[in-house]
């Protein structure tokens, strides 16, 4: 599977030529929310979330004037923490291989406002938990997903939208952003509850450098 997202990126690479083709790195820090549903018959919940940096490969290219399309190649770890009423604590952290392919749309030359949306596909490198103090709660907890007999769902797929500002010295260019993702993911894969999803907050900066240029 990595090998495969690795290799749709770098063929989506020549599409460059066709137009301008900026590409680069992204990095930040990333917040995560959990919301689930233990039984059919009962409401959703929500759980506290965890923080952690986040990495991205990126390329950007625009075949119009003031639109293109953003791909990311991207490393986030995403994860709950669940606390009981004696203050026990389970924590689990969910690291993906994350791939938002973005419609992006932007106003202004040198200084420009962006904004972004679109799919995002992901694959999961590794579940771990962190903590676990409680078990058998009613209604049920989160499960565990890092334990040996544990089978997470790998597929992560969601809606990514974004906005920031940028700046153009050259052929170089650095952004600021906030992105907000919904994930309908569900790591359950095993029926121990009836339904889970997430979001996301990312901050990062990015710094791109165009590698071919088209005159629109």
């Amino acid at each position: 599977m990595q090998k495969f997202l690795v290799f749709s990126f770098l063929l989506l690479l020549p599409l460059g030529a066709l137009a301008q083709l900026s590409v680069g790195i992204r990095g930040g820090y990333a917040t995560s929310s959990y919301s689930y549903q233990p039984l059919a018959s009962t409401r959703s919940r929500s759980v506290d979330g965890i923080g952690a940096p986040t990495f991205a490969f990126v390329a950007e290219y625009f075949n119009s004037k003031n639109a293109g399309i953003e791909l990311n190649l991207q490393h986030i770890t995403l994860g709950f923490r669940q606390i009981n009423q004696l203050e026990q604590v389970n924590q689990t952290e969910f690291s993906y291989l994350k791939v938002p392919v973005l419609a992006s749309f932007f106003a202004g030359r040198s200084g420009r406002f962006q904004i972004k949306f679109g799919p995002h596909l992901g694959y999961l490198l590794q579940a771990k938990d962190i903590a676990r103090g409680f078990n058998d709660a009613s209604p049920p907890e989160i499960p565990t997903y890092g334990g040996p007999d544990d089978s997470p769902n790998q597929l992560m797929y969601g809606i990514t939208a974004g906005a920031g500002i940028s700046k153009l010295f050259g052929k170089s260019t650095i952004s600021g952003e906030v992105r907000f993702a919904y994930d309908f993911t569900n790591p359950e894969n095993q029926d121990r509850i009836y339904d889970m999803s997430s979001t996301n907050l990312e901050f990062t900066i990015a710094y791109l450098f165009r590698i071919t240029e088209k005159k629109f």
